[in-house]
């Protein structure tokens, strides 16, 4: 199935997607939008052209596993992301992905601005992966 990840900012929002066999989790873009309508018309546009069949969004729970202010936002940008692009969308607990992706852009000596236009759509790559590995464990 094909999958689309979202890793939603206040500032910059990171989008992924993976193959049919879902193998292989690949950077998209990273869109830099304010307003939550406009960004989740970006992100149905890019679901039209690359036709996933199912959403995950990143939900930023607190470090103690709660949800506050940005797991609600999340919450609620979820919705609005179903009614826009009427596909199924799940969460994901995206605790860590912002710091694995500076990691993994300091093992590829990504710095300054190319590594600010970038770092986002790295965490939606790693949101995606590690839904996919708990789906592979789930259904294996």
């Amino acid at each position: 199935m094909i999958i689309l990840a979202v890793d939603l900012g206040k500032v910059r929002t990171g989008v992924a997607i993976c193959d049919k066999g879902e193998i292989l989790a690949s950077p998209v873009e990273v869109i830099t939008e304010h307003n939550r309508e406009k960004l989740a018309e970006r992100i149905a546009a890019i679901c039209k052209e690359r036709k996933p069949e199912q959403l995950v969004l990143g939900l930023p729970k607190n470090m103690d596993g709660t949800e506050g202010e940005s797991a609600l936002a999340a919450r609620e940008f979820g919705k609005l992301l179903t009614e826009k692009t009427n596909l199924p969308l799940d969460f994901s607990d995206e605790r860590g992905t912002t710091i694995t992706a500076h990691g993994y852009l300091n093992n590829t000596d990504t710095r300054g601005k190319k590594r600010k236009n970038v770092v986002d759509a790295v965490a939606a790559t790693i949101i995606l992966e590690d839904y996919l590995r708990k789906r592979k464990n789930k259904n294996g």
